[in-house]
């Protein structure tokens, strides 16, 4: 019996390790919102690390982080750190592109919980009096990811909070 139940184990560990490696290597998460300002002001609340805490959800996850900001801190070269709780983990950003109103570019790097390098994207598209605001986070998935992911929804885990922000922006943007 013990020895059916070893094969058993074996077996169901070995179709998760398979199953994994035909997971995709790639992965998105993407949010959208009409917003009912212009473009025009709306991108200087993401272009600008200092008033990200006006509107980011991780601000909220834990306001005692510590910051620290590079000697840009809007357009392209801006740099932002963060240290913080177990909820917001210990990374860095970079705005390596910044086409206002329309495009922000961020490469974003995770220290803690886990290290993962990811490519962050705002495009802002005017519709009439308001503005299409769509953030996109997206990276690479390798094979220990693919496995995580077949548990943990990296899209539900996120895109909650890409939510979150986007309607605080829309609060602040639409003032």
């Amino acid at each position: 019996m013990l020895k059916i139940v070893a094969i058993v184990i074996v077996i169901a560990v070995a179709a998760v390790l398979l199953f994994a490696a035909t997971r995709p290597d790639t992965f998105q998460v993407q949010r959208t919102a009409t917003i009912q300002a212009p473009p025009e002001k709306i991108f200087p609340l993401i272009n600008d690390f200092n008033r990200w805490d006006a509107w980011s959800p991780w601000e909220k996850k834990d306001p005692g982080m510590k910051r620290s900001f590079g000697t840009v801190t809007a357009g392209k070269g801006a740099a932002y750190a963060w240290d913080g709780n177990k909820d917001v983990g210990q990374g860095s950003m970079e705005i390596t592109e910044s086409a206002a109103p329309s495009r922000l570019a961020i490469r974003l790097s995770f220290v803690k919980p886990f290290e993962a390098h990811n490519n962050v994207e705002f495009s802002l598209i005017p519709r009439g009096a308001a503005t299409q605001v769509t953030w996109t986070m997206r990276g690479p998935v390798p094979y220990i990811s693919k496995i995580i992911h077949m548990f943990i929804d990296i899209d539900r885990m996120v895109g909650g909070d890409f939510e979150i922000g986007l309607a605080s922006l829309k609060a602040i943007a639409e003032k």
